[in-house]
């Protein structure tokens, strides 16, 4: 699970990004800590650049394909 210490640096948001899941090999959208949706790892990913490639890590037979979940958006000045 991520976790943080200072909480004036995090803000709670809703927005439906949160909720979409991506595969491994997949553009990534948006910046930030992406956690699988089965077994919990958690990666960073960079706008633009691929999640990790399906070989990256391998979930038990039967637990089911990778699906990457932004949990933590990283903002970037404009």
């Amino acid at each position: 699970m991520a976790q943080y210490k200072y909480d004036q640096y995090l803000s709670q948001n809703n927005h439906a990004e949160y909720d979409k899941l991506y595969s491994p090999g997949e553009n990534c959208p948006n910046s930030g800590i992406y956690r699988c949706e089965v077994c919990g790892d958690e990666i960073a990913s960079n706008k633009g650049n691929p999640f990790p490639p399906q070989n990256h890590h391998q979930h038990a037979q039967g637990k089911g394909p990778i699906r990457w979940k932004l949990i933590v958006f990283s903002q970037q000045k404009k």
